[in-house]
């Protein structure tokens, strides 16, 4: 990072961010004493070498698709091929080298001090998200989850081996894997949940509770995870991580002479953090869905843990996730998909279930096991989920968390705290389900938004799950800065750019130096009738020598079918502007200046829809440019592939309206498009 960007982030610190991370720093000088420190004993209370767990051999094993898949995921990791992330990684064998990683074959330092380690240079260490998440050991609860169901031992030894190799090659400070609190927090909760699943194996009182090597690591990482926890304006889902992962392995292993301390501390936090970090309307507050998923992980991953070692679990923290799986329920379209905004990195609290299993869908049948559905939630069609077993089985003795009367008594399509409404069509209406999501939510999560993006007043559109109008994914954090600004720019997304400008300046990754402010106008017809309306305005472009205020309207006509977007301005003067329509990558386009056919396929047939463009624009079609990156979508994190970006440029007088018209019966003989013989011919 350049001098630049630290000045640039001290100022978006308070003064007791600052002085924490003085302590911090100078902590870090301290500790580099204790580069791998291996003086455990003196630590550990006596005759504590037990962990006080309640064992799963009683719980019935969900049988089904789910356990199918799991024990499929597992023989994959067995084989010694397993996905992280973007890149597959390959090893035979119970050894593994955690320092290279698989995406660019980059070897990072593995005896240098951690805090030496400039961990975001991938000359020095590769792609880091590449290289922390196998150190995570997910892959390992899914070894564990495999052996649970079957019983057979060579899931729990090479789950063991994992662990063994990883414990050896990372003592204490040395190398990567000790530069995060997060990474730290994440495998503590990994390792509590291997100790449950493997409880039945004869060799786990070997592995974790006579084992000196795992006392030692255990110990650290806590101890480590306490002292450098994220504070102020990076305290967001990494604090909630650590702090879960703290909490688990206090409950789980509650072997040293601090852990009561920790316990306590963890525990608290994590109770207090889930609800700052939930808006009342049960989003997350990041504006990042992947977020919420993995911070309702997280939260349920500590929890469950807590309850099998016979902990009471704070009710903030069940009244949290229930509502949290209630605003998760009503976000989804006909397909189980999550809406696509804000950063996303993939991320999972636990990984029981195969990794190919819709989150979504499980999260719901677990919560569902907890605390009951709302009658208006989507048909989880239960696949026997194996987390759901498990908190359907620990979780008997836990008082009811909702009440009848607390049942939301229809699906909320406005969260006005999150800044989200979404306009649909009815359970009743005939058809594949039109499924839009409008954003006049805050930009972000605390001074520095880190995993918000320039989104404000942007849309996606979604027909019988098939996404229509796209956002357009994360693909990065770090290795390509270039990609990294674009999936998180304003022409990124389907909403209006001025001047060339983002409605809010970058200054580094996960840093920005200012955020707009958003507004709702009016919504109408969410829950009913014939025509859904939305309109709000953003002021991120205030900041212009003439200051500008961006309105936007979206009406969705349910008999018709037909969904009108409405752009304009108020200024004192005329700007430049672009307006975005990014597709999605199975939609195939034509376009004849300002009428587009868009084409695709859902279940085998074919499905079109007629876009006519606001004429005052000039319109253009970019597919998978690179000088500047134009036209890409982010199927997973690290991975994009070219999609169709529609781009409109011209300039907007004030008040000047801009209407784009969508028409969705995506009937192929469609009159809209036999109007248009060139169009139909140009598609194929």
């Amino acid at each position: 990072m350049t001098p630049g960007w630290y000045l640039r982030r001290l100022g978006r610190m308070s003064p007791p961010e600052m002085w924490w991370r003085c302590v911090s720093t100078g902590r870090r000088w301290l500790w580099r004493s204790q580069i791998g420190a291996t003086d455990v004993e003196r630590a550990i209370l006596p005759g504590r070498l037990t962990a006080p767990l309640r064992s799963l051999e009683s719980v019935p094993r969900p049988a089904g698709a789910a356990a199918d898949a799991a024990i499929e995921a597992a023989d994959r990791i067995m084989s010694g091929h397993w996905r992280v992330l973007a890149a597959e990684m390959q090893s035979t064998g119970a050894e593994i080298d955690w320092f290279t990683d698989p995406l660019t074959g980059k070897r990072a330092p593995d005896r240098d001090y951690c805090f030496a380690v400039p961990y975001r240079d991938e000359s020095c260490v590769g792609n880091i998200k590449h290289l922390w998440e196998p150190s995570r050991h997910q892959h390992v609860t899914l070894l564990g989850a495999a052996y649970w169901l079957t019983g057979e031992t060579r899931y729990a030894e090479r789950a063991a081996a994992h662990l063994q190799s990883w414990w050896r090659q990372n003592p204490f400070l040395r190398g990567v894997h000790w530069t995060s609190a997060i990474e730290g927090g994440i495998r503590l909760l990994s390792w509590s949940w291997t100790r449950v699943l493997l409880a039945g194996w004869g060799g786990v009182g070997d592995l974790f509770d006579g084992n000196r090597l795992f006392h030692l690591q255990l110990y650290n990482h806590q101890r480590y995870v306490a002292a450098f926890r994220s504070y102020g304006s990076s305290a967001n889902n990494h604090l909630i991580a650590e702090m879960a992962g703290l909490a688990a392995a206090s409950a789980a292993f509650p072997w040293f002479r601090h852990s009561a301390a920790w316990a306590t501390i963890a525990w608290e936090e994590l109770a207090a953090q889930l609800v700052l970090q939930t808006h009342a309307d049960g989003l997350n507050r990041e504006q990042a869905s992947d977020y919420h998923g993995f911070v309702f992980d997280l939260g349920l991953g500590a929890a469950i843990i807590g309850c099998l070692a016979g902990r009471s679990i704070d009710d903030r923290i069940w009244r949290t996730l229930i509502r949290m799986a209630d605003a998760a329920a009503a976000t989804l379209d006909s397909a189980g998909r999550a809406p696509r905004m804000g950063d996303g990195d993939d991320g999972r609290g636990i990984l029981l279930d195969a990794p190919e299993q819709n989150r979504w869908m499980t999260m719901l049948e677990a919560v569902e096991r907890l605390g009951g559905a709302a009658p208006w939630w989507p048909g989880t069609h239960p696949s026997g989920s194996i987390l759901a077993a498990i908190v359907s089985a620990t979780t008997r003795d836990v008082p009811p968390k909702r009440p009848p009367t607390s049942q939301l008594l229809q699906r909320p399509n406005l969260f006005a705290d999150a800044g989200q409404a979404f306009l649909r069509t009815l359970p009743v209406d005939p058809g594949e389900e039109i499924w839009c999501r409008c954003d006049h939510g805050p930009h972000g999560f605390l001074s520095i938004a880190a995993h918000g993006h320039a989104d404000a007043l942007s849309i996606e559109l979604r027909v019988g799950g098939i996404e229509v109008l796209v956002d357009p994914g994360t693909y990065c954090y770090h290795g390509d800065a270039e990609f990294r600004r674009y999936f998180r720019s304003t022409l990124g997304h389907n909403t209006l750019t001025l001047d060339g400008e983002d409605q809010a300046r970058q200054a580094g990754p996960f840093l920005w130096l200012d955020a707009p402010r958003s507004a709702l106008v009016a919504t109408a017809g969410l829950g009913g009738g014939r025509l859904a309306t939305w309109q709000a305005w953003h002021d991120g472009y205030r900041r212009l020598r003439d200051p500008v205020r961006h309105f936007r309207s979206v009406t969705l006509d349910r008999a018709t079918r037909v969904m009108e977007v409405a752009d304009w301005t108020a200024a004192r003067d005329p700007h430049r502007v672009q307006l975005a329509f990014h597709l999605g990558p199975e939609i195939a386009c034509a376009l004849l200046e300002n009428s587009a056919v868009l084409r695709w396929q859902r279940l085998g047939e074919a499905r079109e829809a007629a876009l006519t463009l606001p004429p005052e624009l000039d319109w253009r079609m970019h597919r998978g440019e690179m000088n500047p990156p134009l036209g890409w979508y982010s199927t997973r994190f690290g991975a994009r592939v070219p999609s169709t970006t529609l781009i409109g440029s011209g300039s907007l007088k004030p008040n000047q309206r801009l209407l784009s018209r969508i028409s969705l019966h995506c009937d192929a003989d469609h009159s809209a498009l036999v109007r248009e013989p060139q169009l139909r011919e140009m598609i194929g």
